[in-house]
């Protein structure tokens, strides 16, 4: 499955993702994408995957659904992270809904190092304006964004500003990048906590 322009942010009807087609030539350029699971390729990402498929169990769609194995089910194996979807008619859109979960999944749960001196990938630096993220939360880019952002917090052992600087964005954005996934947001709080700083609300 091909990931396509950065330009197009569209949604189908139920907040899902819109797959595209159209590939990005800047994907191919080295530095583009993070150094984080979430931000593999899909067929990169499937690669480290097991795949699973079921029947899926009412909902929309009726006897089709059910009579042909549209359940889609993904275990990252070196997280041991899952993830799965049901509710589209085909196997094909379940794979994609199923694959966009576990990006998120990764993004909130897995941390990777960061380097010393200039950081920010390409995909970051082509969504940032004048210190603002420039992401819907359902497009593909978001979970990449989140994964990058929270993997910066952690470098900066928790600290906002900090992290905010070395990605050139406000404190303030990065906040709300992170909250617009409430489990990387209830994440965040929690790792907060575990350092004795108060919850960001």
């Amino acid at each position: 499955m091909a990931r396509g322009r950065l330009d197009d942010d569209r949604d189908t009807d139920d907040g899902e993702l819109m797959h595209r087609t159209e590939l990005n030539p800047r994907e191919r350029e080295p530095g583009w994408r993070w150094h984080h699971p979430a931000c593999l390729t899909d067929e990169d990402l499937l690669r480290k995957c097991e795949l699973g498929t079921g029947r899926a169990t009412g909902g929309p769609g009726g006897q089709h659904r059910n009579k042909v194995e549209t359940q889609v089910f993904l275990r990252h194996v070196e997280s041991g992270l899952e993830s799965r979807a049901d509710e589209r008619r085909s196997q094909i859109e379940n794979k994609r809904v199923a694959l966009r979960r576990m990006r998120l999944l990764l993004a909130t749960n897995v941390r990777t190092a960061v380097p010393a001196g200039p950081i920010g990938s390409g995909l970051w630096k082509s969504r940032v304006r004048g210190g603002r993220i420039r992401c819907n939360p359902s497009h593909e880019d978001f979970p990449s964004l989140l994964a990058e952002a929270l993997d910066v917090i952690e470098a900066c052992r928790g600290d906002l500003s900090r992290a905010g600087l070395r990605l050139e964005v406000t404190m303030s954005q990065l906040v709300k990048l992170i909250k617009d996934h409430p489990p990387a947001f209830t994440e965040l709080n929690r790792a907060r906590a575990g350092r004795g700083e108060h919850p960001l609300k």
